[in-house]
């Protein structure tokens, strides 16, 4: 993949939630909601300061993020659903 986010921008890859419960309820595409998990993709070079510095960001490609409901923008990127969205929009990232 070619792309290169700008700025503060990461690229995610939403990571896909069980589609059963622990009980082996199998939940319907019409309940479920978008996960709010992913792994992150690209980062871009960081976000300029007021002078100027470019300021690098603290997230890397492969981190697992978790991230608002409503954040990002969704893009089709190669046949593939990901989302760009700013380093801010990131709420924290998962240690395994």
């Amino acid at each position: 993949m070619a792309f290169r986010p700008l700025g503060d921008r990461v690229l995610v890859r939403r990571v896909e939630e069980e589609t059963k419960t622990k009980g082996g309820i199998i939940i319907p595409d019409t309940a479920k909601e978008k996960p709010q998990e992913g792994q992150v993709i690209a980062v871009g070079p960081g976000a300029r300061d007021d002078s100027g510095k470019v300021q690098p960001l603290d997230l890397k490609a492969g981190d697992r993020i978790l991230f608002g409901k409503w954040s990002g923008s969704e893009i089709k990127l190669d046949g593939e659903d990901l989302l760009i969205m700013k380093e801010s929009d990131v709420l924290g990232v998962l240690d395994a």
